[in-house]
């Protein structure tokens, strides 16, 4: 007989000068709060328009509330929703007086939480339910939304699906041997986990880009002192956040600041100027920003134009590549841009001044174009893994390699469906729908054990 009560307030879209607070009831007894509350037997997702009326009788506010029957709710439960006045005094009220009757709060997540019990969503969309609430950017949001409406549970399944078979064949020489079946086919197995193997190795490789879409693009800004990076920050950011100054050096420590670049969430980076002769200090800086570079997913390398020279470690060096560097030539309001060194062949390039703001539209372009070639495609969907899907999927691979050297060696079934089965257990952590019945279904479905 569970029932809660969960209050979302401030939170909705206003109306006029108030807003709207959303109060949710789950639970067994969540129509009996309804008859009582309003005086009417509910309707199910028939919304309806009436007096909140406290156990006393007194009027607490003007609501509309619905009521949806199980399992045709989100959580699955009966689910009471009322949408009050978003006064926090009013939206207090109301649930002081539901906690009378007989409800609780819920606990963080809590709804989420039941709605996966109740078999309403995998693992990975509840999950999603938290990564839409906190998404930073349209391609996050997109993520999310594709994420909460099953594209990882799809890809899973599939591979779960491939495995449960692979897995049963083995299963049938153990728990079978004196059936009628057909001899062993090593060949067979090896074939299926080969496909889970690279099933698992194309999810493992969004994992970066599921960090990406949470976090951000580390976007990190490298050049000489004094060719315009920190007012190349500025206007990307829509304010001065960084301090402009005609004296070399002035950034000493790195300057991040998170803004949205079309449909992209960038972290973008102003680093201590590349002063080939540093002071102490400006040295530290230095050693920053090539620590920094490391771990760089874009780089915009800005050179002013009237000093077009840029001597670069080794190490930063090879880090450019044409599919994550922007050359950015500044202050064309000077003087016209020179050719790019040999060196620097192949590298996109725009011209902008960051003074008169020319070219800052090209360059917002330019930094899309190389944003979107971080997204990975996984089927038709793109999938973006957590941490935790990751470390799932590690481990899958590591059980799935173990049973292919098995599978060749010769070894005996039993250690083969070992490693199996705990490949199936990792990948059945990601979703959290793989049991042992399904194993058994896969398994007299495909052989006539028994008949």
């Amino acid at each position: 007989m569970s029932r809660h009560v969960e209050t979302i307030a401030a939170l909705a879209t206003p109306v006029g000068t108030a807003a709207i607070a959303l109060v949710r009831v789950s639970g067994t007894e969540a129509g009996r709060v309804a008859r009582e509350i309003f005086g009417v037997v509910p309707q199910a997702r028939r919304v309806r328009h009436g007096d909140y009326r406290d156990r006393a009788g007194v009027v607490l506010d003007d609501v509309v509330w619905v009521f949806f029957a199980g399992p045709g709710s989100y959580t699955g439960e009966d689910t009471l929703e009322i949408s009050c006045h978003g006064n926090p005094y009013v939206a207090q009220r109301v649930l002081e007086d539901l906690l009378a009757r007989g409800c609780r709060a819920a606990e963080p997540g809590e709804f989420t939480q039941r709605a996966f019990l109740g078999g309403k969503m995998d693992l990975s969309q509840a999950e999603a339910v938290m990564d839409l609430i906190q998404a930073r950017s349209e391609r996050a949001l997109v993520a999310a939304n594709r994420q909460l409406r099953g594209s990882l549970g799809r890809q899973m399944a599939v591979l779960i699906d491939a495995l449960l078979l692979g897995l049963a064949r083995v299963e049938a020489y153990i728990d079978f041997p004196d059936e009628d079946l057909p001899p062993e086919d090593r060949a067979v197995v090896a074939a299926q986990v080969a496909d889970v193997l690279r099933g698992t190795e194309r999810l493992l490789a969004t994992s970066h880009y599921g960090e990406v879409l949470r976090h951000g693009i580390k976007t990190v800004i490298i050049g000489e002192p004094n060719a315009g990076k920190s007012s190349l920050l500025n206007c990307l950011v829509g304010r001065d956040r960084a301090i402009v100054s005609p004296e070399p050096g002035t950034t000493r420590d790195f300057i991040e600041e998170v803004v949205n670049i079309g449909p992209h969430c960038l972290r973008l980076i102003d680093t201590a100027g590349l002063n080939p002769a540093p002071g102490v200090v400006e040295k530290l800086g230095i050693e920053k920003t090539f620590e920094i570079a490391g771990e760089a997913d874009l780089f915009m390398v800005v050179m002013a134009v009237n000093s077009p020279t840029l001597l670069l470690d080794n190490i930063l060096r090879e880090k450019l590549r044409p599919e994550n560097t922007l050359v950015v030539w500044n202050k064309i309001d000077v003087a016209p841009a020179p050719v790019l060194a040999d060196s620097w062949k192949g590298l996109s390039t725009i011209e902008v001044s960051a003074v008169t703001g020319s070219g800052l539209e090209g360059l917002r372009t330019k930094i899309i174009a190389l944003a979107d070639g971080l997204t990975p495609a996984v089927g038709e969907d793109v999938v973006a893994i957590n941490a935790r899907h990751a470390q799932a999927l590690k481990q899958a691979r590591a059980d799935l390699a173990a049973a292919a050297e098995k599978l060749v060696a010769g070894e005996a079934a039993e250690l083969l469906a070992s490693d199996l089965r705990g490949a199936l257990a990792a990948l059945g952590e990601i979703s959290g729908k793989v049991d042992n019945e399904r194993m058994l279904d896969a398994l007299f479905a495909n052989f006539c054990i028994g008949k």
